[in-house]
């Protein structure tokens, strides 16, 4: 199995299609990259500019390029000797447009009689043999089911609902619009009734995202035959999974995808919670999540955590938050509401599992309260979800809390456990599918945006509660990492980064200097609403870390952080005097007299903020595994959340970047160049000396200023990083530190520094002298 040694991502739409991806090879091969890496390019929903809204598995997408652009960018690749990785997506399907999905239309028009109604996971008796369609808006719905704004087409062959055109089963296109409405297999319902009546399951909370059943063998065939012929005409290498825990069965898809591929190189969108293990399938690990979180962590200075405690605690008022309590409420608010659709069907399947004997026939075959009990398992699952018989513990400590939290529920807790850790028991898998659903909108897109101590640490698959990490233990991890999955993935910035690499190494800089961050904020907070104060703290975070963003971008932001915050606005119930209120506050922050208290800010943390930079990005191009360099992050990345970090990337910068970089460093040195020859560097040795990557040893520093440095030998590349350079300012640099560097083999010619082009001498070498010149040193044998 051929594995590359780093990937780059780009991001394929209408506006960038695979033709510029194919002309962007040559570029990105001088830049050092190995394999390049593609979002979906399945013919995807008109006009996505992200691809996971699939209408087709048979064909590239046209406006993305189609067949004749996946030629190109293979060819040109070969060409290189460059991999092609494609990112795809087995657990959904895009439904927003019935008429461009052939398979969803033929399930609306013929219901479950269909051949393809298997292909979707539909509960058709909880509908009446109805399939819930809930896209119906405010003024156009009435309580008896009546429909307005529908209309039947000429032909009686089609309905409309504005542009939503729908199809009309054979036979029944007699009558007005809504008695031939109320003959289909569908039932158009006002949108919110989605939350609690949906009877197909979908992609987290989305509606128009409907899951597909890739785990029956006539499915998965269907879905994956053009990813089929990518690899019998070799014009892809390796695939990234989207959402593997979505699916019924991700160990089974695994190996069939293994089947289908020939064994090819595979990478998993897995979520791990820190200290989870990914489990042994057919792949070559995760995209990159665990490390980027590690990464952030060891350059974080844990000695002010009680200090943003404080700060964070006064201003809620003088409530310390309780991270577990937090998402413990946002997780149970989301099972109760967008995800309550989905508790219901378990609740049914419960009740079909045959388990419970005549003990409760009055209630349909389980406890009364049992929709209650699996919604509180639900909100308390420890990880995303299990893999039974793999992770039954998960289940028994999520019993165990649930109980101490709802000591009413525990009789019918405890009668569920044996249903629920029955992998032979459909419900038991459903849970499984839903588990990760309630974490995901729970955590990631509520919590996330509540809690606001230090918001470089909320990112995905991240602990905000797990605030640094030493470089001991960082060690540990990454020795583990180049001894189980040694071809895995690093990301530091993905498309589904909250906040990009360079935004979190600013933010970073605060946990240095906690007490004047706290200044700055109160100076910035006269311009901010009353209400939400820990909320405008998370905001003015994601202002620094991007400065100087635009107004536009910026207002942006704060409305969807403020929605998914789901405290004083909501998506569904918009305030719009309290968004105009932090409106304001982001434009006296931008332009007006706030602007300069950021200013001296960002001065008197430049030097921090470029040391951080430069750090993290090394370690991620670096550790064991292979690093990803997400679309212009070799330049500084400072997108905030989708749809900021999927804006178009000024190509004719990079290259300009590039030229620079070419090289060597010495004096004073610009951050992007440097970031820039850092990452040129890096992937062009380890394309060139993969070898020189395939050990990992800690080197430790001695001296006053060791817990400064992080440095490690990966066998003839060794990395050199300052952490918390801030304080190492403050204590007047380096001092005494100094670093043993190994002797390299004989005949080798010593060490020699890429991003200065030095020569370094091995032994007893002072850091003051590696990092003479940049806050990180990459070294490798002479001869490179």
């Amino acid at each position: 199995m051929r594995t590359p040694q780093s990937t780059y991502r780009l991001q394929i739409n209408e506006a960038f299609t695979l033709f510029d991806a194919a002309a962007r090879l040559e570029a990105l091969a001088d830049l050092g990259v190995d394999w390049v890496y593609l979002s979906p390019i399945l013919q995807a929903e008109s006009g996505s500019d992200h691809g996971y809204d699939v209408v087709s598995h048979t064909q590239v997408d046209p406006a993305r390029g189609g067949a004749e652009g996946l030629d190109a960018v293979a060819a040109e690749a070969r060409r290189l000797g460059m991999g092609v990785l494609v990112d795809i997506v087995p657990n959904h399907m895009g439904v927003a447009t019935p008429e461009h999905n052939h398979w969803w239309w033929e399930v609306l028009r013929d219901g479950p009689e269909s051949p393809l109604a298997d292909a979707f996971d539909i509960d058709w008796e909880a509908g009446g043999g109805k399939l819930l369609l809930p896209i119906v808006g405010d003024n156009d719905w009435s309580e008896d089911g009546t429909v307005a704004h529908l209309s039947l087409a000429n032909d009686r062959e089609s309905l409309s609902y504005w542009d939503t055109r729908l199809p009309v089963a054979p036979g029944t296109g007699e009558g007005t619009p809504q008695e031939v409405l109320e003959r289909q297999h569908y039932r158009l319902a006002h949108w919110k009734l989605g939350d609690d009546q949906l009877n197909y399951r979908r992609f987290f909370a989305v509606s128009s995202l409907a899951a597909v059943r890739v785990e029956l063998p006539e499915v998965f065939e269907a879905s994956h035959v053009e990813i089929e012929r990518w690899f019998d005409e070799r014009l892809v290498q390796g695939l990234r999974v989207d959402h593997p825990d979505g699916l019924r069965d991700p160990a089974g898809y695994l190996d069939d995808l293994d089947r289908l591929t020939g064994g090819a190189f595979v990478l998993v969108e897995k979520i791990l919670e820190p200290g989870e293990q990914l489990p042994r399938w057919a792949t070559a690990g995760t995209t990159g999540y665990d490390t980027l979180g590690a990464i952030d962590r060891v350059l974080t200075d844990g000695s002010a955590a009680a200090t943003l405690d404080a700060l964070d605690a006064r201003l809620r008022g003088g409530e310390r938050v309780d991270w577990a309590a937090m998402t413990h409420g946002t997780k149970r608010r989301v099972a109760d509401t967008i995800l309550r659709a989905e508790v219901l069907r378990l609740e049914r399947e419960v009740r079909a599992a045959d388990a419970w004997g005549d003990r409760y026939e009055e209630s349909g075959g389980a406890p009364a309260d049992t929709a209650d009990a699996l919604a509180e398992l639900l909100a308390s699952f420890p990880v995303y979800r299990s893999y039974l018989p793999e992770g039954l513990e998960h289940l028994g400590t999520a019993a165990e809390r649930a109980k101490a939290a709802r000591p009413d529920l525990a009789g019918t807790i405890d009668e569920l456990l044996p249903v629920l850790g029955n992998p032979r028991q459909p419900v038991a898998l459903r849970f499984q599918q839903t588990s990760g659903m309630v974490m995901a909108k729970g955590v990631e897109d509520t919590a996330f945006y509540r809690y606001s101590r230090l918001t470089s640490l909320n990112e995905v698959g991240g602990d905000p509660e797990v605030f640094s990490i030493e470089p001991a233990d960082f060690h540990a991890l990454m020795g583990r990492r180049q001894a189980e999955w040694p071809h895995a993935m690093n990301a530091l910035s993905t498309h589904d980064t909250k906040r990009g690499e360079d935004v979190r190494a600013r933010i970073t800089t605060i946990a240095e200097l906690p007490s004047t961050w706290e200044e700055l904020l109160d100076k910035l907070l006269i311009f901010a609403p009353m209400q939400g104060r820990a909320f405008v703290n998370l905001l003015l975070q994601a202002m620094v870390g991007a400065w100087p963003a635009s107004e536009d971008r910026l207002v942006a932001y704060m409305r969807k952080a403020a929605r998914e915050a789901d405290v004083d606005t909501h998506w569904t119930d918009p305030d719009a005097g309290f968004e105009s209120q932090l409106a304001e506050l982001v434009r006296n922050v931008v332009a007006g007299p706030a602007s300069r208290a950021v200013e001296a800010f960002l001065a008197e943390t430049e030097a921090g903020f470029r040391s951080n930079v430069l750090a993290a990005k090394l370690l991620n191009l670096t550790i064991p595994g292979f690093p990803d360099v997400y679309q212009g992050s070799e330049a500084l990345e400072q997108s905030l959340v989708d749809p900021d970090n999927r804006r178009p990337v000024d190509w004719g910068r990079m290259d300009a970047l590039r030229e620079q970089a070419r090289e060597p460093l010495s004096g004073e040195w610009d951050v992007e160049v440097a970031k820039t020859r850092l990452v040129r560097e890096a992937l062009r040795l380890r394309r060139a000396h993969p070898e020189r990557f395939e050990d990992y040893r800690p080197l430790l520093a001695r001296g006053d200023a060791a817990e400064h440095a992080i440095a490690y030998d990966r066998g003839g590349a060794i990395a050199i990083a300052t952490r918390l350079p801030i304080a190492l300012a403050a204590r007047g640099g380096w001092g005494e530190t100094s670093i043993r560097l190994p002797e390299p083999p004989e005949g080798s010619g010593g060490w020699h520094e890429l991003l200065t082009g030095r020569a370094i001498a091995s032994g007893e070498v002072p850091v003051g002298v590696l990092l003479s010149a940049l806050p990180v040193a990459l070294l490798t044998r002479a001869d490179a």
